[in-house]
């Protein structure tokens, strides 16, 4: 059995990206200035940052799912976290709003429920 438990994306500032994360909602669990941090989801995913003097426009999207997208949106909007779109219903079945961290990495924030593995067009 596979499981996805830790995503490491690059950073240009590590201040300002372990402050975005820890806005975003998640958990630092190492601080290891000025290179690598580690945060946590409440449900104990692992995710990190890792410093990177320069690197290719960044290909990364990383996907957090929430339970109440909008809500969710709303607060860190509020908190004065940018969005490049707010939450649109997709063609996937899935809830979804973007954003970027301080490096440019794409951070798609989404509400997906059963369409997330069990779409109708999964493959039996």
């Amino acid at each position: 059995m596979m499981r996805l438990n830790q995503v490491t994306v690059g950073c240009t500032d590590y201040m300002a990206s372990v402050a975005f994360y820890r806005a975003l909602g998640l958990t630092q669990i190492v601080d290891s200035p000025p290179r690598y941090a580690r945060f946590e989801t409440p449900t104990g995913e692992t995710f990190s940052i890792h410093a990177a003097e320069v690197f290719p426009a960044p290909p990364t999207i990383v996907y957090f799912e929430c339970d109440n997208l909008d809500g969710t949106v709303a607060r860190l909007a509020a908190s004065g976290l940018a969005f490049d779109t707010m939450p649109q219903d997709q063609s996937w079945l899935w809830r979804e709003a973007r954003l970027r961290d301080p490096a440019g990495n794409e951070i798609c924030l989404f509400h997906a429920g059963d369409a997330r593995r069990f779409p109708p067009w999964r493959i039996s």
